[in-house]
C-alpha cells in the first residue's frame, strides 16, 4: 500500500518532519518532530509542531505513533507536545538504552533514566506494527548512532540520518557508539531494496543553488550518492568518513538536544521558582 506523506521542512535546523497516513479520516504517524529552540535566549516555541497539529486536524487524522528515528543532536523533539495535542505513542529503537548509557556520565544521569522507559515503545529490529491499515516495519540501521532506526511504511522508507540526498552524502559517525563500518552496512541494507523504493531524508543541507529536497529513490542513491554510490567499497567509505568527521565541529544544539531527546523529548522539571533549566556540562565532551 502506498502511504500518503506530508513533509514539513524546518529551515532553522534543516530537519524534515513527516505525517504518514492512508487517507483522510484514518490513522497516522508523525516522524521526527521539531520543538523550536533559540539557543541564545533559551526560549522554546511550537511553531513547527503546530503546523503538524494543524495538518492532522484539518485531515481528521488520528495520531497513533510519534516516531523518532534516533536521539537527534541537532534539534529538540516536539513529541511530548504533540502527544498532548493529538495523541500517539512515542516510539524509538530499543538500542536507545545504549545511547543513554553512553551519555550518562556527561549529564550525570541516574540509573532510572537509562532503561528507555521514558518512551512509550521501544522497537526491536524488524519489528512490525500498524498505522491503521498501513503495515510498517522498524529497521535497525546503526552507524550514525547505535540506536538509529528507519521506518518502512508501504513503499516508503524514512531513513533518519543514515543517508542524505545524493549530492550531500551521508551522516557523521563520530558520536559515542557511532561506527562508519556499521553505517556502510546499514546503508547497503537500504539500497538493496527495490530500485523504485522511495527514501525520505530526515535532513537536507542543499548545495548553493538547490532548494531543499528530501525524497529520492533507491536507484537514484545507488547511482549518484557522493559518499556511498555503487562501486564504493566499505574501506573506501570508512576512510572518507573518518577524514571528514575529523574536520567537523560539534552541532550547535548537541548539549540541549541530546539531554532532552534521551528523555523522550521531555524538558527538565521546573525548579521551585517555576523555571526549567538545561544542564551544560563543562569540559565533559
Amino acid at each position: 500500500m502506498k502511504p500518503q506523506i506530508q513533509a514539513f521542512f524546518d529551515p532553522a535546523t534543516s530537519t524534515v518532519s513527516y505525517v504518514v497516513y492512508e487517507a483522510d479520516g484514518r490513522d497516522c504517524a508523525v516522524i521526527d518532530s521539531v520543538l523550536d529552540y533559540e539557543p541564545k535566549s533559551g526560549r522554546t516555541a511550537t511553531t513547527s509542531a503546530d503546523q503538524v497539529v494543524a495538518f492532522v486536524r484539518a485531515h481528521a487524522l488520528r495520531c497513533r505513533w510519534l516516531l523518532e528515528t534516533h536521539a537527534h543532536a541537532d534539534h529538540l523533539s516536539a513529541a511530548p507536545y504533540l502527544q498532548q495535542q493529538i495523541g500517539g505513542r512515542i516510539g524509538i529503537g530499543a538500542a536507545i538504552r545504549t545511547v543513554q548509557h553512553a551519555f550518562a556520565a556527561v549529564f550525570n544521569h541516574k540509573p532510572a533514566m537509562l532503561d528507555g522507559s521514558q518512551f512509550d515503545h521501544l522497537f526491536e529490529a524488524d519489528e512490525e506494527f500498524l498505522i491503521g491499515a498501513l503495515k510498517a516495519r522498524a529497521l535497525h540501521v546503526p552507524g550514525h548512532t547505535p540506536a538509529d532506526m528507519a521506518y518502512q511504511i508501504g513503499d516508503a522508507v524514512f531513513v533518519g540520518d543514515t543517508l542524505f540526498m545524493p549530492d550531500v552524502g551521508t551522516a557523521r559517525c563520530d558520536f559515542p557508539g557511532g561506527c562508519a563500518s556499521m553505517l556502510y552496512r546499514s546503508v547497503q541494507t537500504l539500497l538493496s531494496m527495490a530500485p523504485e523504493t522511495r527514501l525520505f531524508m530526515c535532513h537536507d543541507y542543499p548545495p548553493a543553488g538547490r532548494a531543499p529536497r528530501w525524497e529520492v529513490t533507491v536507484a537514484e542513491q545507488r547511482a549518484a550518492n557522493i559518499h556511498i554510490r555503487d562501486g564504493v567499497s566499505e574501506q573506501q567509505f570508512v576512510d572518507m568518513r573518518s577524514r571528514r568527521d575529523a574536520m567537523l565541529g560539534m552541532p550547535t544544539l548537541i548539549l540541549p538536544a541530546i539531554q532532552v531527546n534521551l528523555n523522550a523529548g521531555q524538558l527538565p522539571a521546573a525548579e521551585d521558582n517555576g523555571v526549567r533549566y538545561l544542564k551544560i556540562p563543562l569540559n565533559a565532551m
